[in-house]
């Protein structure tokens, strides 16, 4: 059985057990988060697809912590102006476990 799920403006394929990094959610290490955006699940019936979200479906998890991913490099340089800057930028994101699928 999986689901997809959308948060954070992405969508994500998730299973029972899963672990994700998903955008930053505000919520503490240990807290249960529900994500009630399932867009289509996959189970005992058949796919079920929502239009646009399935009705009375739902994925819930366990946040296990708080991080940033990698830093990345930004370089702005305009040609014959002498003008250059460089800035870094690490992204937030939430590592969520996932623990069961309704719907």
């Amino acid at each position: 059985m999986y689901a997809i799920i959308e948060t954070g403006g992405k969508q994500y394929k998730v299973q029972e057990g899963d672990i994700v990094y998903v955008e930053k959610l505000n919520a503490d290490e240990g807290q249960a988060v529900s994500f009630d955006r399932v867009l289509l699940v996959s189970g005992d019936a058949g796919l079920v697809p929502g239009k646009p979200y399935v009705d009375g479906a739902k994925v819930e998890g366990t946040v296990l912590g708080q991080g940033k991913a990698k830093k990345i490099i930004v370089y702005k340089y305009k040609a014959k102006k002498n003008i250059r800057k460089k800035q870094g930028h690490r992204q937030p994101f939430t590592k969520v476990q996932i623990d069961t699928i309704i719907g």
